[in-house]
């Protein structure tokens, strides 16, 4: 029987999903959080189990070397940056994701966010709530200027899944759309027009990142490429937020550059209290949620499981260092 463990499964499900297929696998524990920082802690709690599940702790080469019986890594998400993938492979150690889970989900999200910002309609609700309608002198009132999308440009960094979905969106809700890619595919083609990234930015309304963190990324909205954005533009960020110099968003926000900012994600999670988002000029910020609805995480627990069964049957599915 494999021993398996769950480093932390409270985000994946927080009590309204079953883990019962996983249990069906094997010796299974299940932890509702573990460190991300306390290496001690994570080899402690793997021990001598074979089978490893992490949403976000780290697996390093320490880890890797303190538990010599883990032989199969599985990342509760798509991205896996947080694991030594190469050395797990130097180690004979796999390595499996859970790939386009939620691509929907997070288009949707990323919508969302965009709609917020042009129309704030949080806010507004909230206001209603305090009575500032009710002691009102008109039948109405708006307190952010209301924007309509149509006939605007949208620009997509990164032209995936996901970001396909947004912008087959984005040309539904009549914008214009733009790409920025370095692998076009017919598939983005139909849903929008490819440009050189200096294009995108001096051209677009809108900018959504939808690119996975990589060395070309990483700080790619910094106070260089702003400068080269549309003034007032608009900035939806529900990819990985390394991808953002934060005090370089936050400055232009500050100074009007770019008009509102709508983030799911930011560079250190939860976020610090000294984040300069926090304390910027119409910036909307959600705490990494895009991936969180009820199906998505159905969907994660089930390719969680087709991936064990996988590996218990000899069979590679979703493994990323082969």
């Amino acid at each position: 029987m494999k021993k398996i463990v769950v480093l932390d499964g409270y985000t994946v499900s927080p009590g309204d999903l079953s883990w019962e297929p996983l249990l069906a696998l094997g010796d299974v524990k299940i932890y509702d959080r573990t460190s991300q920082t306390d290496e001690t802690q994570v080899i402690e709690r793997i021990g001598d189990a074979e089978m490893v599940y992490t949403k976000k702790v780290p697996i390093t080469k320490n880890i890797i070397d303190a538990c010599p019986n883990m032989k199969f890594i599985n990342m509760l998400a798509t991205g896996y940056n947080i694991i030594d993938a190469a050395y797990a492979k130097e180690k004979g150690v796999l390595v499996a994701n859970i790939p386009a889970y939620g691509s929907e989900a997070v288009s949707q999200y990323a919508i969302a966010l965009l709609l917020e910002a042009c129309d704030h309609i949080g806010h507004h609700s909230a206001t209603v709530h305090e009575g500032k309608w009710e002691n009102c002198i008109d039948w109405c009132y708006w307190d952010y200027p209301l924007i309509e999308l149509a006939g605007k440009t949208a620009g997509v960094i990164g032209l995936g899944k996901i970001g396909r979905h947004t912008a087959a969106t984005l040309g539904a809700l009549g914008m214009k759309v733009l790409a920025y890619d370095p692998y076009p595919t017919e598939e983005g083609r139909a849903v929008a027009d490819y440009v050189e990234f200096d294009t995108l930015l001096s051209h677009s309304d809108v900018i959504m990142l939808h690119t996975p963190l990589t060395p070309f990324s990483k700080g790619l909205i910094n106070k260089e490429n702003i400068a080269k954005m549309k003034d007032g533009v608009i900035l939806i960020n529900n990819s990985r937020g390394a991808i953002v110099v934060e005090q370089d968003l936050a400055d232009a926000l500050n100074d009007g550059k770019i008009s509102c900012a709508a983030v799911d994600v930011v560079s250190s999670e939860p976020i610090m209290h000294d984040n300069p988002l926090l304390k910027a000029k119409n910036c909307i910020i959600t705490p990494h949620i895009s991936w969180a609805s009820l199906e998505c995480r159905e969907r994660l627990i089930e390719m969680a499981v087709e991936n064990a069964k996988a590996y218990i049957e000899g069979r590679h599915l979703n493994i990323v260092n082969l």
